[in-house]
Formats: C-alpha cells, structure tokens, sequence
C-alpha cells in the first residue's frame, strides 16, 4: 500500500555552535521505529514543531526506518550543524504499520526550523590570490549565456571560497558581467588585482531564478562562504553604562566603537576597538548622523543588539559593494534559542564562571605551527569524517616535528598553507597536505578556542595572532622518505551511557608509510 493519506512533515534544523538540537533519539522495547524523546523547550527541534513519539522516517533523504540505531545515530552526526528530517507523528506511524504501507515514499518540501526553507540563493565568493594564483578557469558554453568555472582545484583559493565546477558567473566586485565577453571578464579580473568578489549561481539555483523571470543579484546572496563576517554582538548595560565611545573618524565612512572599558560588559561581549556598527536591534544606521545613533543605542534601555564589523570585512564589503545587513538575516538565524540536549549526546552541565575565573582574552588565538617532514614524518595523525568538513589533530608523537612545532591532540585545524580547510572534507585536507612538499604549515585552535571564537562569530585567521604570535620550524638533517595515506575506522565511546553509538572518523596516519608522512 502507498502513502496516499499519509504527508510526513519535512523538517531542517539547524543548531548553534557547541549547542544541539535539543531531543533524545531512541528506541524503545515494544515500540516500532526511530522515536523521538525528551524535547527541549525553546530548542530547535521544539521550535520547528516536532513532538515527543514522532518517527523519524529519514535523514537527508535516506529513509531510515527499519535501519539499525546506531546507523541512523551516525547519519544524525555525520550531518554536522545541519539536519533534514522526514518525520510522521506517533498516530499516524502506527497506523500506516498496522495496513502495511509503505512508508519509504518521498513526500512534501522542507521546513527549516518551523518555517518553509528559503528558495536557493547564489553565493558571494571572496578570494586572496596566491602565489599559485586563484585556482580555477572560466569557460563559455556555445548556445549557453555567460561564464562558467572550471578547472577548480581542490585546495586552492578558488575552492576554499566556495566556487565549485560549472558555477555560473554573474558578478564581479559588485558589477554585473553576464553580457560581457570572455576577455572582457579576464580583463575585469586581471584588473581586481590580488582580491577579488564573485557572484556566482550552480545549475540549479540559476534554473530556479530563471524559471521565475528573477534577476540574480548579491541582494539574494548567501554570505556563508565568505571569510570575514559581521559579529552580531547581545549586550547589557553594567553600572557605568557599556563601556565604550561611539565615535566618526576623520576621512573614513561610518561610525566606529572606541575607548572600551577593561572589563566592560562591551568588552566581555566581545566588541573590539575600531570595530564599525552597522546596525542597532536590526536597523542599519549607516546614513544616520551621530546624534542618531546614539539616540537608537539610548532607546534600546538596558540591553541592544549591536553588528559590527572589523576592519577587514569592512575592506570586502566595500570592494564587492554588498550591504553588511546581507550577513544580517544568516546571523540572526543561526542565533536560534540555545539548545542543551543533543539527539545522540548528553553534554555535561554547563558551570557559570566567576569574572575572577574568567577566560583572559589574550589566550582566545589560535596557533601557527611551520614544521618540516623528518625522516620519522611529521608525527600526528589528521583526524575527520570522510565527506564531512572538519578536522583535528590526534596521536601527536612526543618529540616529532609537529609536537616541537606546537600540535596538540585535538587541536582543529584552520587553515593548511594559508587555505581555510574549515568547509574542506577530510581528502581534500589530505590533498592539500600532500602536494605541500617537505614543510608544511598549519593554524589550529584548542577546540575550547575554537568553540568561543565561533560562537561570537569570529572568524578565525592569523590577525587573531597578533604580535604575541609564534611560529617555529623544525627540521632534521636526516633522509626523508616517502609516506602513504592509511584510513581507519575507530570507535570512540559514546558520552550517553543509555545511547550505544559508534562515531566513525577517519585518521590519516604519520607512521607506517609509503606515499607520505604527516
């Protein structure tokens, strides 16, 4: 029997770096099917309408029902931040089991945390050139309208900015190229110099813009992709008010936060000097006057809600020529009430900290490891989910050219050979580590650094070093050989003792080699 009379809600959740989703997944003696439990109130599994007994039919498309647990334990982790389930309610589940239907029947579009999912979206890409350039070529179809990317090379520029083959380019620098010609558009970029801003659209999100007669332009962007981001910044006011100056500098456009208090609850929330505001409670004030502004922030009473923007995003903003209030809508998204149950997890509690106890900001850096291959390799293992973004150190080996260098177990790795690996699967990191030759270099955070910074909305590159950075270089005067790539399952335990779940990761080692050592 088929579905017909049977409509699984669809429903995409996103969560809160270091948060969760906010549900138990379980199964239960006597009860069919994936179940969903214990529902936090204000987390984003409740905000998008999901209720306690419903079934979970599939995740990210695969229809799970009648998988083992501890599959659909792995599907759930393994998608990272981001989920899409296909859910029916505890009634209707019973129901269609009771008359055999068959529940593997794809149904309905998405809801992303309660509400429809947004329409596809071109992508603003931002890319610094290198010395081997930015990595990708343009290419015109004959019939087809416009320029479209090829030749984009795991692990360079282009690809870490997220263009990908067969993007369709649509602007540069805030200016629209679809008319132009394939050496006017070389030229246009010849000329950007050694940055550059492109809009661009896949076949399907151009297919979709088409259809509807809507003209592409950065006002649909996403801004996922981009390097330096906005920080949407929560603050109370203390005693002595925020602690910090507004203040017009001269020659320069904006208003800009001067003079922060040490100790301030500006500083505590993370506002730095000469950070630009963009917005107050969500409204731009960029062509407000002073007295305005002020008269906004005084307003808001006790508490505001302040975007800011460093000097360098400030830069990139301006040279592709899109509004910061792009950023507005995806921050303020991803800032969903915070969740503290996990699907598969459950955290340890949070403790308050005491400000004698708290964090010194100068220890919120990541570090800058330059190290060169040894005869032993470099002596750590790169750890990651295979197709999955995210990696980290582990196996450090006591005395290696990564240990000397500064690696630690379970730091997450940044950036390879100055390219952002943060959106980079576990190969293509691989990939890039070994076309680096004898010496390579890494910028990694403590996970603890790296779960602050991301949850203030700093993005993480070597400006944070500062001038108390360091880097050290290790060499041996001994023969280097060849090493290989070895992949391995592992099994790490879980942190739910009622959850048995195998989290598979995949480990690139240092030792046993033959293509290459790390």
């Amino acid at each position: 029997m088929d579905m017909a009379g049977y409509k699984p809600r669809v429903i995409s959740l996103t969560k809160r770096p270091g948060h969760t989703f906010g549900f138990y997944l379980r199964v239960e003696r006597g009860e069919e099917g994936h179940l969903i439990r214990c529902l936090e109130m204000g987390g984003p599994a409740e905000l998008a309408g999901i209720k306690d007994g419903d079934r979970i039919l599939r995740v990210s498309g695969t229809f799970v029902d009648g998988l083992p647990h501890s599959e659909v334990v792995d599907m759930v982790r393994n998608c990272g931040a981001s989920v899409t389930f296909h859910i029916l309610d505890e009634a209707s589940y019973k129901q269609a089991k009771a008359q055999g239907v068959n529940l593997s029947d794809p149904q309905t579009a998405p809801i992303a945390n309660g509400l429809a999912s947004h329409d596809p979206k071109p992508k603003l890409c931002y890319m610094v050139k290198s010395t081997s350039g930015f990595g990708f070529s343009l290419r015109s179809v004959k019939g087809d309208q416009g320029l479209f990317m090829t030749e984009v090379i795991p692990g360079h520029v282009a690809h870490g900015a997220g263009v990908r083959i067969n993007d369709r380019l649509v602007e540069i620098n805030g200016d629209n190229v679809e008319d132009c010609t394939h050496d006017q558009v070389v030229d246009r970029i010849k000329l950007a110099g050694s940055s550059i801003m492109f809009l661009l659209v896949d076949e399907e999100t151009d297919k979709y813009y088409k259809n509807k007669r809507i003209k592409i332009g950065a006002w649909l962007a996403t801004t996922k992709y981009l390097p330096h981001k906005p920080r949407l910044i929560s603050i109370t006011k203390g005693s002595n008010g925020y602690g910090f100056l507004l203040r017009e500098e001269p020659d320069q456009t904006g208003h800009f936060l001067k003079d922060i208090d040490r100790g301030s609850p500006a500083e505590r929330a993370g506002l730095k000097e000469m950070d630009r505001l963009v917005a107050v409670d969500g409204k731009e004030v960029d062509n407000c006057s002073h007295e305005q502004v002020v008269d906004r922030i005084r307003q808001s009473g006790s508490s505001c809600c302040l975007l800011v923007m460093d000097k360098d995003t400030d830069q990139m903003c301006k040279q592709g020529r899109m509004s910061p209030m792009l950023f507005w809508e995806e921050i303020k998204d991803s800032n969903s009430p915070p969740s503290y149950t996990e699907a598969i997890n459950l955290p340890a509690p949070v403790r308050p900290s005491t400000p004698v106890q708290a964090r010194k900001e100068e220890e919120l850096k990541p570090k800058l490891c330059k190290m060169e291959k040894t005869s032993a390799g470099y002596g750590f293992h790169l750890n990651g989910i295979q197709g999955v973004c995210g990696q980290y150190i582990k196996e450090v080996v006591k005395g290696g050219a990564a240990d000397r260098a500064g690696l630690e177990d379970d730091d997450i790795v940044v950036e390879v050979n100055g390219v952002n690996v943060e959106n980079s699967s576990h190969e293509e990191v691989v990939s890039i580590i070994r076309n680096s030759g004898s010496s390579l270099e890494m910028l990694v955070a403590k996970k603890s650094v790296y779960d602050q910074l991301t949850a203030k909305g700093v993005t993480i590159t070597r400006l944070l070093l500062g001038e108390t950075s360091y880097v050290q270089v290790h060499s041996e005067d001994t023969p280097q050989t060849n090493g290989e790539e070895r992949h391995e399952e592992e099994e790490a335990r879980p942190e739910t003792p009622t959850e048995p779940a195998r989290e598979r990761s995949s480990s690139t080692s240092s030792e046993d080699s033959v293509d290459e050592r790390f």
